[in-house]
């Protein structure tokens, strides 16, 4: 700023009430400030101005498994739109899955003060969060909840999904049906599990564990999958993909396959209406996922202190073809 002044002529005082926008000060004087600033390449540093007046820094942190992800991608711009209309900026991380680079974002975003976390959980221990929140930043779970702290929650109905899906392809004649999903240890991967075996139960088909593969989908470890589960005297003649990435890694290793098996999805995703045949999917409205997360956040920061909540979102099934196929 005394840069600033001595180029254009002024006091600091003069250059700190153009900066914060001031009333009293001269039109032309105003305009030698800023084109000083423009000139020095002077940037004002919020985070500071802000922590000095004792206002808040003017961003949230989300924390998401992997933001290249176009479902995350879609819940972060969910977010910023409701960020921005609090007049917030994000700040966004990705944990790519990892419980210690979660711990090391979320708590680097603390250090930053922000005023608010909004967390995928990579891991089952949070309980490092608990000074942060007694602290008064508040944090908010999305799609999967905390491992061992209560904490304010965002979900959708994977369970019930997960049951309509396994439905959808018995009515359609379907008793030998495969489930793939992603690794047991994430919740969503959990409870899509438990849903498929209730919805065995419910339409009265054995559940038959050599049906089920869950792991890390990669397009190798799917392959393996479709060759053991879709071939021979008892192959499945469905299977249901657990998530946006296994249907992805699915639908690649049956490019080229003879004789396809019925397929439902669970998450929609980009393109899957314009394929032969279009993929039918159990979806849910990101958007609506990101903006309740974020709405409870910012009642929060606003002073909200009722006991934490878990918001469950619903899903729908969106019959499009290749779940209507008849064995």
């Amino acid at each position: 700023m005394s840069d600033v002044a001595r180029l254009a002529g002024v006091s600091i005082k003069t250059v700190s009430r153009v900066v914060n926008d001031e009333p009293a000060v001269h039109p032309d004087t105003a305009e030698r400030v800023m084109a000083a600033i423009e000139q020095l390449g002077f940037r004002r540093n919020l985070g500071a101005r802000n922590l000095r007046r004792g206002s808040t820094t003017g961003t949230i942190g989300l924390i998401v498994e992997d933001v290249g992800n176009p479902f995350y991608s879609e819940l972060n711009r969910a977010v910023e739109r409701i960020a921005t209309s609090f007049g917030r900026q994000v700040l966004t991380g990705s944990s790519e899955e990892n419980s210690d680079r979660e711990r090391e974002l979320v708590l680097e975003f603390c250090a930053r003060r922000v005023d608010g976390i909004l967390v995928v959980p990579a891991g089952l221990q949070h309980g490092y969060l608990v000074p942060e929140m007694r602290a008064g930043t508040p944090v908010v779970f999305i799609d999967r909840p905390a491992g061992d702290i209560v904490a304010d929650t965002v979900l959708v109905d994977n369970l019930g999904g997960t049951i309509e899906a396994v439905t959808h392809l018995a009515k359609h004649g379907h008793r030998r049906i495969a489930f793939l999903g992603d690794s047991p240890d994430i919740f969503t991967a959990a409870e899509r599990l438990r849903g498929f075996r209730e919805g065995c139960v419910r339409n009265g088909i054995s559940y038959d564990e050599s049906l089920v593969s869950m792991r890390t989908p990669t397009q190798e470890g799917i392959g393996d999958a479709v060759k053991r589960l879709l071939h021979g005297p008892d192959a499945a003649t469905a299977v249901i993909a657990g998530n946006n990435r296994v249907a992805v890694h699915l639908l690649r290793a049956l490019a080229h396959a003879e004789h396809r098996p019925a397929m439902v999805g669970f998450d929609d995703f980009e393109l899957a209406d314009l394929l032969d045949p279009p993929v039918t999917v159990v979806a849910h409205d990101v958007s609506a996922l990101g903006h309740a997360a974020a709405e409870l956040l910012f009642a929060r920061v606003q002073g909200d202190q009722s006991p934490p909540r878990k918001v469950v979102l619903p899903v729908h099934l969106v019959a499009r073809g290749s779940g209507e196929v008849a064995p």
